[in-house]
């Protein structure tokens, strides 16, 4: 595993330009060294009504395409966009790692994989009784909790998000992509919006990020995406563990033939870990030594809830930084992802979660991807992967839930 280094300078070619960007990062480490003492009241009193508002905002900005249920709408441009998308992630990843060393482009420093079981609840209304929740069975399942990426950072200096990435096994059927046979890969982070409404605001993004300045996504004359930041930054915060978080899908999948939903994961536990020694510095990997305090005590639950789309407009495919309604379509509990008790930080197993490829295309097609941030996906993840792969001189590998560290 690489080890945690700080966040490159920014290098977009301009001195001041590179003194903003650089002071914004500044901002947000110190940001973050206080914000356990403020945020619970604020999330408490003015998050959501804020969320509200910035919803309806965009919402005012956006046309009203008619389309149906589940109906998708290409992008004009969208491959080119993609083809943008890659090229920048190919490049910064290139420059960031060595062969031998190479890491995700995105999602990059791993707390840690842990072993699971994803159980589907029975009694699922009818309506979510679709796929893999047709029915209630046992799947296993390798979880892996990430940080932010692009860089490997100490946890304290990213931008306080996280996500989780879940390999179901032993899921019967045709599959979307075939270089697995038998897995279901799903996705969250922990907002619940994207932080880019679609591929081409995406591609934007990363063009930004390949300077390390990737504040002037959110802030400039050209394409701003100023609602977009205050929607990210209502939810990233200085994490106290990656099992006490939320984490959300933020792009549709199908649920059955002519239903879309997202979905999310919820832990029950209530518990928040202490973040040791703020407002000073805490230890640079403090979220897996987190995670291994948990599971040395117990085992943790997580809810998995499904959201159906009822409303195409307000509740859109092709737009993934618009919040779906709870009032329109609450959030049911269809699954648990259950963590048992166990120890999972060993370096074998960490470098395990190297050699795993995560692509929501790895799916059943009652849960097809939807949307153009879905589309890029597919060949996004498979490129990147493949030169993640062949950099460090490892092959493609589908995991069966039998393997072991020992």
């Amino acid at each position: 595993m690489n080890p945690d280094r700080p966040i490159p300078k920014a290098n977009t070619g301009s001195s001041f330009l590179n003194w903003l960007a650089d002071s914004s990062t500044a901002l947000v480490h110190l940001e973050r060294r206080f914000d356990p003492f403020l945020r619970p009241a604020f999330d408490a009193l003015l998050r959501d009504p804020v969320a509200r508002l910035i919803t309806a905002l965009i919402n005012r900005q956006r046309p009203h395409e008619r389309l149906a249920i589940a109906q998708e709408k290409l992008m004009p441009d969208e491959e080119a966009y993609l083809d943008s998308i890659i090229a920048s992630f190919e490049k910064q990843m290139r420059g960031l790692w060595r062969p031998g060393e190479f890491e995700r482009g995105g999602n990059t420093k791993t707390h840690g994989i842990v072993r699971a079981e994803f159980r589907v609840h029975d009694n699922l209304p009818p309506e979510l009784r679709h796929g893999i929740y047709a029915q209630p069975r046992t799947f296993p399942a390798w979880v892996r909790f990430s940080g932010p990426g692009p860089y490997i950072t100490p946890d304290i200096d990213d931008v306080g998000f996280m996500s989780i990435s879940v390999k179901l096994m032993r899921v019967p059927g045709p599959k979307l992509m075939e270089d697995e046979k038998f897995t279901q890969d799903m996705f969250g982070v922990s907002t619940p919006t994207f932080v880019t409404p679609d591929a081409h605001a995406n591609a934007q993004l990363q063009i930004e990020s390949g300077k390390n300045a990737q504040i002037f996504y959110f802030l400039n004359f050209h394409r701003p995406h100023l609602l977009d930041l205050i929607m990210q930054a209502l939810w990233i915060k200085t994490q106290s563990s990656p099992f006490e978080a939320p984490y959300f899908s933020c792009v549709p999948y199908l649920l059955g033939e002519g239903q879309a939903m997202q979905y999310s994961f919820w832990p029950l536990r209530k518990a928040r870990t202490p973040i040791p020694r703020l407002p000073l510095r805490p230890p640079d990997d403090y979220l897996r030594q987190a995670m291994a305090a948990t599971l040395a005590a117990g085992d943790v639950d997580i809810e998995v809830r499904l959201q159906r789309q009822t409303d195409p407009f307000l509740m859109p495919i092709e737009n993934n930084a618009v919040l779906w309604p709870e009032r329109l379509s609450p959030r049911v509990t269809a699954a648990t992802l259950h963590i048992p008790r166990q120890k999972f930080d060993s370096p074998a197993q960490l470098d395990f979660a190297r050699r795993l490829s995560y692509n929501p295309w790895h799916s059943i097609p009652e849960h097809r991807p939807l949307g153009n941030q879905s589309r890029a996906r597919l060949r996004m993840y498979k490129t990147l992967a493949t030169l993640r792969h062949r950099m460090n001189d490892v092959p493609f590998y589908e995991p069966t839930g039998e393997e072991t560290f020992e």
